[in-house]
């Protein structure tokens, strides 16, 4: 069918068609309406097919100065263009990609993009505004200087619409009189769409709906409602609109779960116990969070004479969710959990992730063991890998175990917590000395009561027996990988690209500006002298969270490229199969590399799909992550308001990040929040702005800059723009 409507469409007689018409033209039956959209689908996810106005079909074509990628809209107007350095027709247009990495589409030229669409755009040149020249934007002018020279600016226009990054979205339906539409809850989407069939929505609920048509960026596009939420002030529906808007799976199939409860019951073989390591008389604890149920990890830690025996145990999803199965299918589908504010969206279902697949004390449990020797200065020695049982001894909170490396030791279990921490504590010297980057960030969380109202904001902890699962991960998911690579076994790797180093050189600017020396940050131990001269300064936050911009996005690829952040040539995830189905994945392909291998190891999937794999996981998981940002600040907002609007008179800890001429903004140190201090919020003073120093001034040498502590109070709160304006109460 695929090759059928190529060949149509190839034809120097072919017009641009619809569904109907092609149809028609090539002849195709009722029953076959099916494949020829599935064909169509595929055309167009494929990029060589585009739908284009009224519903019509045709080739894409190849034009000189056209690019294709990705749009990101901007909320003052307009959207950058991220071309694709992958995509074919980009690496044969003969432009020079790194030139036009970033380009800039004026609103009047987005045509009918949405934001995260892959469009192709036109290049152009323009000449830039004035005031971008002298930085002064002329009175009475549209600051254009209609005038074009070598410096002119490239720019983008959308020419096409390859494929949709969604047709759902999620809005408010209105009706008045006899016309409806819907108001679209995205701030980067058209303000209004007109509505073809409500499904008895009420004017006011909030709903979800499906993009049919918009032809023409003048044109209001139309759609249909597909799900009605509910209603705004209800609770749960603010956060189910974040789980609409995201397109995160909810509720599993009557089929998933029913194979589910049949792998839960049929439950594990004597004979499959009998062919793993026993470690059920052995010591092995868990640490997690306190509210925890899915439960990954476990360790066992002996002393050497000359370092230690670390196994790490892995919850062994593999056994029990085997390839194209519907569980695997599903997990594939998810890419992984996903930790809304309020509730957690599994990968699998609860009976495999929150039961027989969790590490829970006091019962047998499968498990992938890495068995890892390290010697006394950190080095990882020696490893091996096997399929193991355990009986976990005991199950620690972060909180316990903290507890525990603070006072003297009592017991087995919490001898084997001081060892620990011991032989972490060498791990995480090791590691920063050879490149590691320490960009630990705190972290809250908001806490809400049965009704999903926010009553309090908690700061988490990254103490002690934090760090010490983490460096036993970390030493896991190193061995598991070298052992991949050398072993040249088809995986999906965690790798994390060298940066762009003008970026880097951009941050130090900033740090500049904060009144540090970066020095050359293309040299790493640079970058680290920063991180260690910035440690318990005040505007330590600011600088990290600049330097992580400047850095690019860990990612899967089926390319062992090593960890830049983490110092490692090899790395994967191979600690959380319960959770991530990159994990799952390395799972499967180190079977072959145990001692005690099964009889018939899972199948792999080709490198093909499995590059196919690392792609769409990569996707899943910054969605999960934009998804549970977006629920979280949407509760700290609310919380906020509620200070604001309550009784209680609450000052605020808080450090200036970044002055302007319209204000300063703060780093609000409770809650790790950013807001805004308008000037007219600032004390009492005439108050004058440095733009070379980054600060302001007033009468009596009193200054506002960075870096400054101050305290604060909330002047008003934009829950649906969810930012925050502050007034300076007290400053140094």
């Amino acid at each position: 069918m695929v090759n059928k409507i190529l060949k149509l469409m190839q034809s120097a007689e072919y017009k641009p068609l619809n569904k109907s018409e092609l149809a028609r033209a090539l002849e195709i039956t009722s029953r076959q309406r099916g494949e020829m959209r599935d064909a169509l689908r595929q055309l167009e996810n494929e990029g060589k097919v585009i739908y284009g106005r009224k519903g019509r079909f045709s080739l894409r074509a190849k034009t000189a100065g056209r690019l294709v990628g990705e749009m990101h809209f901007l909320k003052k107007g307009g959207a950058f263009f991220f071309p694709d350095p992958n995509d074919a027709e980009n690496l044969e247009a003969g432009l020079d990609l790194t030139k036009y990495k970033k380009v800039f589409v004026p609103s009047r030229h987005t045509s009918t993009a949405l934001n995260g669409d892959r469009v192709a755009v036109q290049l152009s040149q323009q000449a830039p505004p004035r005031w971008k020249k002298d930085g002064k934007k002329p009175k009475g002018s549209s600051g254009r200087s209609g005038k074009k020279d070598s410096k002119d600016e490239t720019i983008g226009k959308v020419v096409a619409i390859i494929k949709r990054k969604s047709n759902t979205l999620i809005g408010q339906y209105m009706k008045k009189g006899k016309f409806s539409y819907v108001q679209p809850e995205d701030a980067l989407l058209p303000p209004s769409m007109d509505v073809s069939d409500s499904k008895d929505a009420q004017s006011g609920q909030v709903v979800v709906v499906e993009l049919e048509k918009w032809d023409n960026a003048w044109d209001t596009p139309m759609c249909k409602v597909l799900e009605v939420v509910g209603w705004p002030e209800d609770p749960g529906v603010d956060i189910l609109s974040v789980v609409h808007k995201y397109r995160l799976h909810q509720e599993f199939s009557e089929e998933i779960l029913a194979e589910a409860k049949r792998v839960h019951t049929e439950g594990v073989s004597e004979k499959e116990i009998a062919r793993r390591d026993d470690w059920r008389q052995r010591l092995v604890i868990t640490i997690d969070p306190f509210d925890a149920k899915d439960f990954d990890d476990a360790i066992s830690v002996e002393k050497l004479d000359d370092g230690w025996r670390l196994a790490v145990h892995i919850a062994d999803v593999s056994h029990y969710v085997k390839p194209d199965s519907l569980l695997d299918r599903e997990a594939l589908l998810r890419g992984n959990s996903t930790y809304l504010v309020d509730r957690v969206l599994p990968m699998l279902p609860e009976v495999l992730c929150n039961d027989i697949c969790s590490l829970k004390p006091e019962v047998d449990r499968l498990t992938k063991c890495a068995i890892i020797d390290i010697s006394s200065s950190g080095e990882l020695k020696k490893w091996s890998l096997c399929d193991a049982v355990i009986h976990s001894k005991k199950r620690y909170a972060y909180e316990e175990a903290q507890e525990v490396l603070e006072r003297k030791p009592v017991g087995a279990c919490e001898e084997m917590v001081h060892e620990a921490w011991k032989m972490a504590s060498v791990l995480r010297k090791r590691r920063f000395a050879h490149g590691s980057l320490d960009l630990d960030f705190p972290e809250v969380k908001v806490i809400l009561d049965e009704n999903y109202i926010p009553i309090r904001v908690d700061k988490l902890r990254h103490d002690p027996s934090h760090k010490l699962i983490e460096e036993c991960m970390l030493a896991a998911n190193e061995v598991v990988a070298v052992a991949l690579k050398r072993s040249r076994t088809n995986s999906v790797y965690r790798i994390h690209e060298m940066p762009d180093f003008d970026r880097l050189n951009e941050f130090a600017e900033l740090a500049k500006a904060h009144g540090f020396h970066p020095g050359d940050l293309s040299n790493k131990k640079h970058v680290q002298q920063l991180i260690e001269e910035i440690k318990d300064h005040p505007s330590e936050q600011a600088i990290k969270i600049g330097l992580l911009k400047s850095l690019k996005r860990a990612a899967y690829s089926t390319d062992g490229l090593g960890h830049y952040g983490l110092g490692k040539e090899d790395y994967c995830h191979f600690t959380s199969p319960i959770r991530r189905y990159a994990d799952l994945v390395v799972h499967r392909g180190v079977q072959n590399l145990l001692v005690n291998r099964p009889d018939k190891p899972a199948r792999l999937p080709k490198a093909k799909v499995l590059l196919e794999h690392a792609e769409h996981i990569s996707d899943t998981e910054r969605n999960s992550a934009a998804a549970e940002s977006e629920t979280k600040k949407m509760k700290l907002m609310e919380y906020l308001w509620r200070i604001l609007t309550g009784d209680n008179d609450v000052e605020f800890d808080g450090v200036i990040t970044e002055c302007r001429r319209n204000g300063a903004f703060v780093e609000v140190v409770e809650i790790c929040e950013k807001g805004m201090v308008k000037i007219e919020d600032f004390p009492r003073g005439n108050w004058q702005f440095e733009d070379g120093m980054h600060r302001y001034v007033a009468s009596g040498n009193r200054k506002i800059t960075l870096g400054q502590t101050v305290k604060m109070k909330l002047v008003a709160v934009d829950v649906a723009r969810k930012q925050i304006d502050l007034r300076i109460t007290k400053y140094d």
